[in-house]
């Protein structure tokens, strides 16, 4: 079984199950994301109390109005103040609101950047369980919701708060009956708000998840587009997409009812709180019992009271809102992550970790690179299994059993056998992608656990299977790995790779750019181009996984004459299907079933081990033809 087949064989998880977080566990997630942001947040949250209270003080000076209007006194001081107060208010409210809308925006990032650093030293394992779109969308649509919740709701709920029992305290002053007559009204209706609220949140999180998985049918497609065009599936694959957009559609609607709900019951309490204030306090005005301007006032912070009402419902609608999404990005960040460091160095490591949260791609990528600096010009390295065995996954059967080989450096050693042997899963091993389940994987002698994943890697250079190259320039892919080599360096590896002819002819040179994954890139230069990128890294260990598959027979030829030379000083590892590159081998792992057959040279396996015979045989023939 090769890597690729577990990986399409691991079933993503359902996106719409996303556990919902606890109250407590989602306030506490809530907390650390604008708590770096706090100070800032008070502040806005200071002045829009201010506002608050400017607005509180309206009523009353229109109380003032009215009485001197009946009593023909001027009115001009009165007039100027509430002005005033309105435009104060109106400016404070307005200073306190781009504070917060500014810290969201702050918010957003931070959680951003925190979750592209994890996602990215995920391990390899986590990635292959999970869908790459619904990833992509708990880092943009998932934390555009986290935006909402961290500033609005949290500083709603403060000033709503706060501006409902001031202007709950000020109507109770003026007239505990018709205070009495609102919360009765207001309480009521709101039973209907609190029966939408858990709705809200519930569809809110069935709409993320379908937008995750739009996110992924999209990355599917688009990753293979020419096979879907070449397959005439545009109009199946365009169902499927559209089927994720309906559900999202249906969920989104559904919390758009809920919240309509919600929203109208608030307009609709203080609509008949208004009326029945008016019948009562008519009749109690009639009665002498209050004033007509005290009526007035009472009015005035009944409709004043929409505001904090309002500011209270968008706290918890938004709450509702954003804990789902908080309970995706928190299931995200709890996904395994490879560790930078091993043994003591881990615990240093740890403060500097938390030190530098959202930095963690730069630093890594710094890291890796002095590492790949050090390694040029060492001895090469060394490679043994001990015994080894490994499973994907608990629930599926083992890969290797027991594989045991020693290869020291320099010099090349390919590894042949049938399809599914396991010679793939032997360089995920060395990379340290996936854990041996038992036995130990050593370079130079070392166990691969005990090694800093950073300094592992920049000691080794590796070309995949199918050889990727990144959307970007030609300059872009070849320095990928190594971003500190010259030009002179680049120019080398171009000659060596047989890239040379390649960037005379591109409109460009090296600033041409080659397109998503390559597609502007024939097979073989996209295999020249990965090839060129390991060397330019100037590794210790150099792993090929049949690096010259789709090469025409001279570039083979002249790739493979560039690997004999680099086997001289490096150490090669090479999963090859072609007799022409297996009998370039210092020596052969011939593996099958997940066990090691036989090691030896061509001539020696061809006389004792009847697999590689056959291997061999069939090989020459299909070469011979």
């Amino acid at each position: 079984m090769s890597i690729t087949d577990t990986a399409s064989s691991a079933a993503p998880p359902d996106t719409g199950t996303t556990p919902r977080l606890p109250a407590r566990e989602t306030w506490r997630a809530l907390y650390r994301h604008f708590r770096p942001h706090r100070a800032v947040v008070a502040l806005g949250t200071l002045l829009a109390l201010f506002g608050t209270v400017a607005g509180l003080a309206q009523p009353l000076a229109a109380k003032a109005l009215v009485e001197r209007l009946g009593r023909d006194e001027p009115i001009t001081g009165i007039l100027l103040g509430l002005t005033a107060l309105v435009v104060a208010g109106t400016a404070i409210q307005a200073v306190g609101s781009y504070l917060l809308e500014r810290t969201a925006e702050s918010v957003v990032l931070s959680a951003r950047r925190s979750l592209v650093g994890r996602l990215l030293r995920l391990r390899l394992p986590e990635v292959e369980r999970t869908q790459p779109g619904d990833l992509m969308s708990r880092i943009t649509s998932d934390t555009t919701l986290l935006r909402a919740v961290t500033t609005e709701s949290v500083v709603s709920a403060v000033t709503g708060g706060l501006g409902f029992v001031a202007t709950l305290v000020m109507m109770a002053l003026m007239d505990p009956v018709l205070l009495g007559t609102t919360l009765g009204v207001i309480v009521l209706i709101g039973g209907a708000f609190a029966f939408a609220m858990p709705r809200i949140a519930e569809a809110t999180r069935r709409s993320q998840a379908a937008v995750g998985e739009i996110s992924s049918r999209l990355e599917r497609v688009f990753g293979a587009f020419r096979t879907v065009k070449a397959s005439g599936a545009e109009a199946r694959e365009t169902a499927v997409v559209e089927a994720a957009a309906r559900e999202a559609w249906r969920h989104g609607v559904k919390a758009a009812k809920w919240q309509a709900l919600a929203g109208s019951s608030v307009g609709l309490a203080v609509q008949v709180s208004f009326l029945a204030v008016l019948g009562i306090g008519g009749a109690r005005v009639a009665a002498g019992t209050i004033t007509v301007a005290e009526l007035i006032a009472f009015l005035l912070y009944l409709f004043y009271l929409i505001e904090p009402v309002s500011e209270l419902v968008q706290a918890v609608t938004q709450y509702q809102v954003g804990s789902a999404a908080i309970a995706r990005i928190e299931e995200a960040e709890r996904l395994e992550v490879e560790d930078a460091a091993t043994g003591a160095e881990r615990g240093l490591a740890v403060g500097a970790g938390v030190a530098a949260v959202g930095g963690g791609v730069a630093a890594g990528a710094g890291v890796a690179a002095g590492a790949a600096v050090a390694a040029v010009g060492r001895a090469p390295a060394s490679v043994v299994f001990e015994d080894v065995s490994f499973r994907y996954r608990d629930d599926l059967p083992y890969v290797h059993h027991g594989v045991s080989f020693e290869v020291p450096g320099p010099g090349m050693t390919a590894f042949v056998g049938p399809s599914g042997a396991g010679k793939t899963t032997v360089f995920g091993l060395v990379e340290r992608f996936y854990e041996a389940t038992g036995g130990r994987v050593l370079v130079d002698g070392r166990d691969v656990r005990d090694w800093p994943v950073a300094e592992l890697r920049a000691a080794i250079g590796y070309v995949e299977q199918d050889a990727p190259v990144l959307a970007g320039t030609l300059r872009e892919n070849l320095l990928f790995a190594a971003p500190d080599a010259t030009e002179e360096q680049v120019r080398a590896v171009l000659v060596r790779a047989r890239l040379d002819g390649l960037v005379e002819r591109l409109p460009d040179g090296l600033d041409t750019v080659v397109g998503h994954r390559g597609s502007k890139l024939s097979g073989g230069e996209r295999q020249r181009v990965a090839v060129a990128r390991a060397l330019l890294r100037g590794p210790r260990l150099l792993l090929l996984d049949e690096a010259t598959s789709q090469l025409d027979a001279v570039n083979e030829q002249a790739l493979r004459d560039v690997v004999a030379e680099v086997a001289r000083e490096v150490t090669v590892l090479v999963v090859a299907h072609r007799l022409s590159t297996v009998t370039l081998a210092d020596r052969i792992v011939v593996m099958d079933a997940g066990r090691v057959r036989a090691v030896g040279t061509h001539e020696e396996l061809v006389a004792r081990d009847p697999l590689y015979g056959e291997l061999a045989a069939t090989q020459f023939l299909a070469s011979r033809g």
